[in-house]
């Protein structure tokens, strides 16, 4: 057995730039192991499965280690290949199952929108290696979410210097750490990286679940609720964000870059 897959990167509008996402199509879910499998040959900041159940399509997220609970990136790369390809109607927002529940994303304005819960942060104690791994003596401001530490340092030049020390933050009790500031431009409200060696990233390129807090974060302290991001990784993204309530709408673009097939061994098969 055979299954489709294609690379796509999502946050941006270049082929070399953004969050690669593998998103493989199937019609029966593979066993897990397999799955996780596929995700660490892949090696992508994401390998998302995607199956139809009837009207509904199901979605499972992985990064090279572990399964996720929930990712941006990789549901927008999912609807825009459903697009391209003709399993959804374009004129129609995709409604997904996942493991952190229901999702949709939908075409606006010339960029795909997705539908996701905000993520918000509290203030909170920084484990005592975080700054020091993260090359700080100290930050504006520290607080953590239920999946994220996130980090406020004092301007642009700061995010884009730093040079963590991957192997101590792999060690410390997160998923991933965020480190944000405002942006150097008058043209974009914030900037940040992320950080994610516990998952198997030392640096993720285009985080769509760190948005669904920083979105919040920036919105409170700059009293707007349409914000425009980046994200300073070494290929970049690029977000629209508009605040509603405990609801986060995520705006950007993607690219297929790739496509191919997987072999399914028969003794995989749920």
């Amino acid at each position: 057995m055979t299954i489709a897959f294609a690379q796509v990167n999502a946050f941006t509008r270049r082929a070399s730039g953004g969050n690669p996402a593998v998103v493989c199509r199937v019609a029966d879910w593979p066993s897990r192991a397999w799955m996780q499998e596929v995700a660490a040959e892949m090696n992508a900041g994401a390998t998302v499965f995607v199956r139809r159940v009837e009207n509904d399509i199901e979605m499972r997220w992985f990064s090279p280690t572990v399964e996720l609970d929930i990712c941006g990136h990789g549901t927008l790369a999912a609807a825009h290949l459903l697009w391209e390809i003709g399993d959804a109607d374009p004129a129609q927002p995709i409604t997904f199952q996942t493991r952190a529940g229901v999702l949709s994303a939908a075409r606006e304005e010339g960029r795909i929108v997705l539908d996701f819960p905000a993520l918000v942060d509290q203030p909170a104690e920084p484990p005592a290696a975080l700054l020091p791994a993260l090359g700080l003596t100290d930050a504006r401001y520290v607080g953590r979410n239920r999946f994220d530490y996130v980090v406020e340092v004092d301007g642009e030049q700061v995010v884009r210097d730093l040079r963590p020390e991957i192997s101590t933050l792999a060690g410390i009790e997160t998923r991933g750490v965020i480190v944000t500031s405002r942006a150097a431009d008058a043209d974009t409200d914030f900037v940040s990286r992320f950080f994610a060696p516990a998952a198997g990233i030392a640096e993720d390129h285009a985080t769509g679940s760190a948005h669904c807090c920083l979105g919040v974060f920036w919105s409170t302290r700059l009293g707007k609720t349409r914000l425009v991001a980046r994200q300073l990784s070494p290929r970049g993204g690029s977000f629209v964000i508009d605040v509603a309530g405990d609801r986060v709408r995520l705006g950007g673009e993607a690219v297929v870059v790739s496509e191919g097939r997987l072999t399914v061994p028969r003794e995989d098969g749920d």
